[in-house]
């Protein structure tokens, strides 16, 4: 019985999340629906789920943070509207959750982690949930070369300029979604391919943890 009734307060505060994300200015409806699908709450440890569903960033421990469901959902937003389906790179798998919406939406995921406790911890939630995303311990910055191209990219730290690597594995007319700035603060930023020619757009100010790697910042 507590089990029933707490499945059913999470998918009530979904609902509660996805009509907040509405009034945010989401509408894209897979990206909403995938939002209802997907229970955030399983990218938390027990202890701290009741926190699931508030709209802030979260600590999940070696110094990283879960994305507030506003940052997620508007770069998941930025990526649909120009890559509506095909592979997808992401880069800091972090507790899995963004991988996990990207797989409810039908991309196949490829996602890179450098951080080896983060990597095993999504491992197993992908395999509790039986989500085929595929996995990679390694230097985000660099991508996942043995893949590419990728249609989109999604860099879910902030970095001081776009990785080379990350550029030469963007498939023709494809895009990267990833925050551009300093460690005050980053602008959301989108590069689109064509042909060798990148063309690049930037939007709303965010606050991301920094994206450490040969390519992003140095580890401290």
């Amino acid at each position: 019985m507590a089990e029933e009734r707490d499945a059913r307060i999470y998918k009530e505060r979904r609902y509660e999340m996805v009509e907040q994300l509405t009034r945010y200015g989401i509408t894209n409806s897979r990206v909403l629906e995938a939002f209802l699908s997907v229970e955030r709450h399983l990218f938390f440890n027990p202890e701290d789920r009741d926190y699931a569903y508030d709209d802030c960033a979260f600590p999940i421990g070696c110094g990283q943070t879960i994305s507030q469901p506003f940052t997620v959902a508007y770069m998941t937003s930025m990526l649909v509207e120009r890559c509506p389906a095909g592979k997808v790179l992401e880069v800091g798998t972090g507790s899995g959750y963004q991988a996990a919406i990207l797989d409810c939406m039908g991309y196949s995921v490829y996602t890179v982690e450098r951080i080896q406790e983060l990597f095993e911890r999504s491992s197993l939630i992908f395999s509790m949930l039986d989500l085929h995303i595929h996995q990679h311990l390694g230097d985000g910055t660099l991508g996942w070369s043995e893949h590419a191209p990728y249609g989109g990219i999604v860099v879910t730290a902030g970095a001081p300029k776009p990785p080379p690597a990350l550029l030469e594995q963007l498939a023709d007319k494809g895009a990267m979604v990833i925050p551009i700035g300093n460690s005050a603060g980053q602008r959301m930023t989108v590069i689109t391919r064509s042909g060798n020619s990148m063309n690049r757009e930037e939007f709303h100010a965010f606050a991301f943890v920094p994206l450490i790697g040969k390519e992003g910042w140095e580890d401290e």
